[in-house]
């Protein structure tokens, strides 16, 4: 939110100055992001009254103007349209310095005596452009009939001033306007705060329309009012226009800026129907399914039971809290207008403003809650501020009650602000804060406070949320500092347990980076990736692209690879430790999990290594290496598998014992073309707690005796899993081998189509005697007959 200075201390009179007031806002968690004058830096301009206006005796688009500055006539030659005799504007004297922003050296501009086609022109007279105080370029910048003739402009307009930004937390949404500013600083200065209240405005005629609230849980208050006879003519004062600017926001036309200046002062949004547009009364509903609704900016949007609508009796005319409708708009024909003034719940609107890609100070507003008590004050104010601009005569205010929330009641105990704050405050300081904050001291004693909270601070509920207002208003500075008197008892670490802080360093080791992206994905993208389980859709996603929870942590993965390659990255390894979130029925699970990614080249590039592309198995014994860490690998095996995401015939499941506990493959070529990936992409996800649990280390003697080693070569079928036949000799071997491993598969035309031949080697060593021929030979003929009974192998010869 940006605010101008001055018009805070119109409100209140404040005792600090500038650099102590922000100050004072960024501590107590109003952090100011910015400070910026209202107008560039410009000398020597005054109000000045053009008494004639003739036309350029040798040139038809300017015009010879004779012009008071209040002190004496000069003659100034001017190219803007629009002028008139009586005219007030700025006029730029000799000798006086305006912007230059496109100089290059940044120094100001300044003026001369000048001849423009051969008349002298002792001045300039000035547009807002000219000035810098805004980018209007079409005119002179009229100013009140009022203006008095040879003040300075700087003076007149008080722009010596500064606006200010905060960058607010959600929470206080009573802070989005002046009114809630003022009261704000005052608490902070230790002022009384009185709130400022406007008189109600004459009726003056008997118009009105009924109003009827349907959804009685999204609209807690509504007022309306017909105000006939507006002058579509007026021009919006120049203090109003002033007020506008320094907060963001350009003038529009009178009706349009009364409602953003009320919404500035007092933080409440408010709209004006076209009176004549409107058949019946107003109705507040939910939306019907594929009702349509075109809005102010001219985009049809398609609306869902969700949605809190504005309506006459036969169509809808508004998004309720965050944009009116086209057909419904004030145009220069509008005579009559139905102003409305209204309070929706927070839950209503949030959420909805962003589905159709909109961000409205409306809807900013409403999101965060705005008070369900200011209504009547805020039309009133409304009202008197369009009768004096456009004139009219106003209805009777027609009002409709849904469900007011009621005003939290809060037990404040004093030991409980001594424990959490680390120091006692006396009971006085402590009801003069919370009273100043606008809450209600409902009962007291000597132990604790019951408290009523004011309905604009929708963030006060518990007795933490009033302790947290008195740290913030005693000021965080102020609270000593203390050691924690609390014994602390460190934990244990089980041996059995692997820490991801270990994953993690292995896999950094072994040249893979770690990332950490966002738990909300495009649901389009997990749709290919993971279509099942069905994802968890946000009620509020930040974005389109954020709307549901990841399933999978592959997405974010995948979207990281995107972005390094388009910065030409070709050799990329990533990994990542996050939750995903599975919904099953009525229950959510959030297992926490492993995945990895890997691109490009084997190793990097160097003038001693190959480019060798990665394939399947580098990745797989990636994950076998981190299945290794576990001390149990044995444990762990490789099962062909399919998954949506992942090539047919480059994917396993990862098993621990007889439980799936991830996948591993190559990226299936489909979705690599489609999100524009070059080359194959191959990755892993694995549950994270069965890596961690990992057995013991063991101390087994060294045995004094030579080992016995075999090699052994059998064809089995192609589809027969090489881990499967691993797993059989490991449980057949017996339990001196000590040593297994594969040292080639082959298949081709030496032996039969469909097969394949696997060689491995095993070793024996007995701890305590010398294995002789006999026994190994036992053993290895055993290890031949399980092999030939369980997956039909043969010798190879």
């Amino acid at each position: 939110m940006k605010f101008s200075e001055q018009w805070l201390r119109e409100w209140i009179d404040l005792p600090v100055d500038r650099d102590t007031l922000m100050s004072q806002l960024t501590m107590a968690g109003l952090e100011v992001d910015g400070c910026e004058p209202v107008a560039a830096g410009f000398e020597g301009v005054v109000v000045a009254e053009i008494l004639s206006v003739d036309r350029h005796p040798e040139a038809d688009k300017l015009s010879l103007c004779r012009v008071s500055d209040g002190g004496e006539e000069v003659q100034i030659v001017c190219g803007a349209p629009g002028l008139f005799v009586g005219m007030k504007a700025p006029l730029a004297r000799i000798g006086a310095s305006l912007p230059a922003p496109d100089a290059e050296d940044g120094k100001p501009f300044r003026i001369r005596k000048a001849k423009l086609r051969g008349v002298e022109s002792q001045g300039m007279l000035c547009s807002p452009a000219e000035l810098g105080l805004s980018e209007d370029s079409s005119g002179l910048m009229q100013l009140p009939a009022d203006a008095p003739v040879g003040n300075d402009l700087r003076e007149y307009l008080a722009l010596d001033d500064v606006a200010i930004e905060l960058d607010l937390t959600p929470n206080r949404g009573d802070c989005l306007g002046m009114l809630g500013l003022a009261r704000e600083t005052a608490v902070l200065n230790g002022m009384e705060f009185r709130a400022p209240e406007f008189s109600a405005v004459e009726v003056r005629c008997d118009t009105s329309l009924p109003v009827r609230i349907e959804a009685a849980d999204g609209c807690p208050q509504y007022l309306g009012r017909v105000i006939e006879g507006i002058d579509p003519d007026a021009e919006t004062p120049v203090w109003m226009q002033e007020k506008l600017r320094r907060s963001g926001l350009r003038s529009i036309d009178p009706l349009v800026d009364v409602t953003n200046f009320v919404l500035l002062e007092l933080g409440q949004p408010m709209h004006a129907f076209d009176l004549a547009q409107l058949e019946g009364g107003i109705v507040v509903r939910y939306a019907e399914t594929g009702e349509k609704l075109t809005l102010l900016d001219g985009r049809e949007i398609v609306l869902e039971n969700s949605h809190l609508l504005i309506c006459d009796e036969k169509k809808p005319v508004a998004l309720a809290g965050i944009m009116g409708g086209e057909g419904s708009s004030v145009s220069s024909d509008t005579r009559s207008v139905f102003l409305e003034c209204a309070c929706f719940a927070p839950l209503a609107i949030a959420g909805r403003a962003r589905a159709f890609g909109l961000h409205t100070d409306s809807s900013h507003r409403f999101e965060r809650g705005v008070d369900h008590a200011l209504q009547a004050q805020a039309m009133e104010r409304a009202t008197a501020l369009i009768l004096e601009i456009a004139g009219g005569r106003a209805g009777p205010v027609v009002e409709a009650t849904g469900d007011v929330p009621e005003l939290a009641r809060i037990t404040l105990r004093f030991c409980s602000v001594e424990r959490l704050l680390g120091m006692a405050l006396p009971a006085a300081k402590i009801e003069a804060i919370l009273t100043r904050l606008g809450c209600r001291i409902v009962s007291r004693d000597e132990e604790q406070l019951q408290v009523e909270a004011p309905s604009f601070r929708y963030d006060l509920a518990i007795e933490a949320d009033l302790i947290e207002e008195l740290a913030r208003v005693h000021g965080y500075d102020n609270i000593p500092g203390r050691h924690s008197a609390i014994r602390t008892r460190l934990g244990q670490a089980s041996e059995s347990r692997l820490g991801a802080d270990r994953l993690r360093d292995h896999l950094v080791a072994a040249g893979y980076q770690e990332v950490i992206t966002y738990s909300f994905v495009a649901p389009e993208l997990l749709g290919r990736i993971q279509p099942e389980p069905a994802p968890v859709p946000l009620q509020n996603p930040i974005s389109a692209d954020m709307a549901v929870m990841r399933t999978s942590l592959w997405p974010g993965l995948l979207e990281t690879l995107q972005y390094n390659l388009n910065r030409q990255q070709g050799r990329v390894r990533l990994f990542e430790t996050g939750q995903v979130f599975l919904k099953e029925g009525r229950t959510l699970s959030q297992p926490p999990c492993l995945a990895g990614l890997v691109y490009g080249t084997r190793y990097p590039q160097d003038w001693n290594q190959g480019r060798d592309k990665v394939d399947f198995f580098d990745i797989k014994g990636d994950v076998e290496a981190l299945t290794g860490m576990t001390r149990r690998p044995e444990d762990f095996r490789f099962r062909p598998s399919q998954h949506p995401a992942l090539h047919p015939g480059q994917s396993a499941e990862v098993l621990d014992g007889d439980v799936s506990i991830g996948m591993v493959g190559r990226l299936h070529p489909q979705l690599q073309r489609e999100l524009d990936v070059p080359g194959p992409v191959f990755l892993f996800q694995l549950r994270l707690q069965p890596l961690q649990q990992s057995s013991v280390a063991t101390f087994v003697p060294l045995s004094r005796y030579p080992a016995v080693s075999r090699d052994l070569a059998v064809v089995i079928g192609e589809s027969v899993p090489t881990g499967d036949l691993v797993r059989q000799l490991r449980e057949t071997a017996g339990e001196y081998l000590v040593d297994l491993r594969i040292f080639d598969v082959y298949q081709g035309d030496a032996i039969g189509q469909g097969e394949k031949s696997v060689a491995l080697g095993l070793t024996w060593q007995h701890p305590s005697r010398t294995l002789g021929d006999e026994d190994v030979n036992v053993i290895f003929s055993n290890c031949v007959n399980d092999l030939e009974q369980t997956f039909k192998a043969r010798l190879r010869d």
